[in-house]
């Protein structure tokens, strides 16, 4: 006895989605290899933003993303430093936060502070050209003086807003 099988082809609608970035400051086009930011002197080649010691001599210029966000005064992240402990250890948290930052943008020239300001309730707010900096910042401060770090990702604005206390 033999069964007639007939199979049928299903067209799957199910398939992975790209993601959309949220970051206007990040470029849709690729760059010509190489391109000289002229402000930082950062050097876009090989996929990426990096520094180089001898800077391309026919390279295209532009502002990397991060020097854009400078000049434009919009963060892609804010860290908010509050508390007792901060007020009395100013100093020595700001010099760990500078460090911390620059150690990042030695490898990673995107990675910058843009400002540092005390709002009017006595908070610290610091801004940063990249999304990861204020959540690299806050842990390392809770690794070095505890406190309670929040962090927050709206997904609607596309910045990260993290606050640190102690």
């Amino acid at each position: 006895m033999s069964q007639n099988t007939t199979y049928t082809s299903v067209k799957r609608r199910d398939r992975l989605l790209k993601e959309r970035s949220i970051d206007a400051y990040r470029s849709e086009r690729k760059l010509p290899d190489p391109t000289l930011c002229q402000i930082c002197g950062a050097v876009f080649t090989g996929g990426r933003w990096q520094w180089c010691e001898v800077l391309p001599i026919e390279a295209k210029e532009t502002r990397c993303p991060a020097c854009q966000r400078i000049h434009d005064r919009v963060p892609a992240g804010y860290l908010t430093l509050s508390g007792a402990f901060f007020n009395e250890h100013r100093k020595e948290i700001m010099r760990l936060i500078h460090n911390h930052v620059e150690r990042q943008r030695t490898r990673h020239p995107l990675q910058r502070i843009i400002d540092t300001h005390m709002k009017e309730s006595g908070d610290m707010e610091i801004t940063f050209t990249e999304f990861h900096l204020p959540k690299g910042v806050g842990e390392a401060l809770k690794n070095a003086y505890q406190g309670e770090l929040q962090i927050h990702f709206p997904e609607a604005s596309g910045q990260v807003r993290a606050s640190w206390s102690r």
